[in-house]
């Protein structure tokens, strides 16, 4: 018996749902899910392993034009993981308001010369539902196959998600071993991905163009700290101006970032745990090649 492993690009459009999808395949939270497009800055994995074989999601941003900053780090991203992908996973939503971003997506997977299906996300969205038809067609055109999935639709969950993770092996190449220990189900770790909660918690906090322009970091994490865990975290903002409200009258909105944030970072580590949260300005730091690096937005410096 042939045992499969690989890498599987997800590529869509921001706010397609790509991170949900990927979160519901490998049945863990990997990467951070807001209603905003665009959350996604850098690819993440998610693991899904099995006798048969194992199945790397590679969860990028959404496809972006952009040269430089930050939006061409994310768009760079994107580009890569078409590029280093076994396969790919075109990812379309309903609810895409111009059918030519749909079609822009189920192109760019189909010319890449690598094995592709497209999976039409947000099916639960009844005054869209006419959609898929136009959608599938739309893929099968190009050659390809489509499924469609509600991942709010809980009933079929199970079946669904193990049904779609069958489809998806098949496209992956031979290999005499696992890629990943099979006991994970991502490769980041637990400071990468409480970083990400933190800056997921300012996305539903925040509005307007403000948790775009917000950085997380980590800035010590004592895993062995007496009575808790103790994490410090810092929220860098890129106008003096924005601190204000991210900590908000009385100290009230970094209090409701810092509380979700907790929560959801003790069930990662199923334990209690300690987290302080900081704000800090760094002008404009989104421009600036330096510091995108000490933030983890390594840029390619070909110039």
């Amino acid at each position: 018996m042939s045992y499969k492993a690989g890498f599987l690009g997800l590529i869509g459009q921001p706010n397609a749902g790509k991170s949900t999808l990927m979160n519901f395949l490998v049945d863990e939270k990997v990467s951070i899910v807001s209603s905003k497009p665009q959350t996604t800055r850098r690819r993440i994995l998610g693991i899904w392993s099995t006798e048969k074989g194992q199945v790397i999601f590679v969860d990028a941003p959404g496809l972006i034009k952009a040269d430089e900053g930050l939006n061409g780090f994310l768009a760079q991203e994107a580009h890569d993981v078409i590029n280093s992908s076994d396969a790919l996973l075109a990812i379309i939503a309903v609810d895409e308001e111009k059918p030519e971003n749909a079609e822009k997506v189920i192109d760019l997977v189909s010319k890449s010369g690598k094995p592709w299906i497209a999976v039409i996300t947000k099916t639960d969205i009844e005054e869209k539902a006419h959609r898929v038809m136009i959608l599938r067609k739309m893929v099968e055109d190009k050659g390809g196959k489509a499924f469609s999935v509600s991942v709010k639709d809980s009933k079929n969950d199970q079946e669904e998600r193990e049904a779609l993770l069958i489809e998806f092996m098949e496209l992956l190449p031979e290999s005499p071993a696992p890629l990943y220990d099979t006991e994970l189900f991502t490769n980041e770790n637990v400071r990468e991905m409480a970083a990400e909660i933190v800056r997921e918690q300012c996305f539903e906090a925040l509005h307007h163009e403000i948790p775009y322009s917000i950085a997380v970091r980590i800035v010590k994490f004592e895993e062995d700290a007496k009575p808790v865990p103790k994490i410090y975290a810092e929220i860098v903002v890129s106008k003096d101006s924005h601190k204000a409200i991210v900590i908000g009258k009385g100290a009230s909105v970094i209090k409701q970032i810092g509380m979700e944030a907790r929560k959801e970072i003790e069930k990662l580590m199923g334990e209690k745990i300690f987290l302080d949260l900081n704000v800090a300005s760094k002008p404009e730091w989104f421009s600036n090649k330096r510091m995108m690096k000490e933030l983890g937005y390594v840029v390619d410096s070909k110039d």
